[in-house]
């Protein structure tokens, strides 16, 4: 179990559910190690600023994980956490490693920008 204030998923069919009722996801499948806590304490930290996006967290070493872990997206890449951007139920961004609160901004910025209609 990961020790994050984020929501879990614990299943492969939380995942499908979660990614095909939500328009914009982020999940960050790793471990408690020094590569991944930073990257989850960002993840909490903007959950408040992206309301429209729903943060999840995975654990690596979960069976359940091949969700994450068999992506073609995911392949080649050789550090954890990986995390993944789903927008409406697809991949539209994956990244592994550390990440600074920056990158994820940018990223969440890219494919989850919220339209304002005048």
């Amino acid at each position: 179990m990961l020790y994050t204030n984020l929501k879990h998923i614990e299943s492969a069919a939380d995942h499908a559910k979660i990614i095909s009722e939500n328009e914009n996801v982020m999940v960050i499948c790793g471990r408690m190690g020094p590569m991944c806590i930073p990257v989850y304490g960002i993840a909490e930290e903007l959950e408040k600023e992206y309301e429209h996006v729903k943060f999840f967290d995975l654990e690596f070493d979960n069976p359940e994980s091949h969700v994450i872990r068999n992506l073609p997206e995911v392949q080649g890449f050789m550090g954890i956490p990986f995390t993944v951007y789903y927008k409406n139920g697809k991949v539209v961004k994956a990244t592994s490693s550390i990440q600074t609160k920056q990158q994820v901004k940018t990223i969440l910025d890219e494919y989850f920008a919220v339209s304002v209609n005048a």
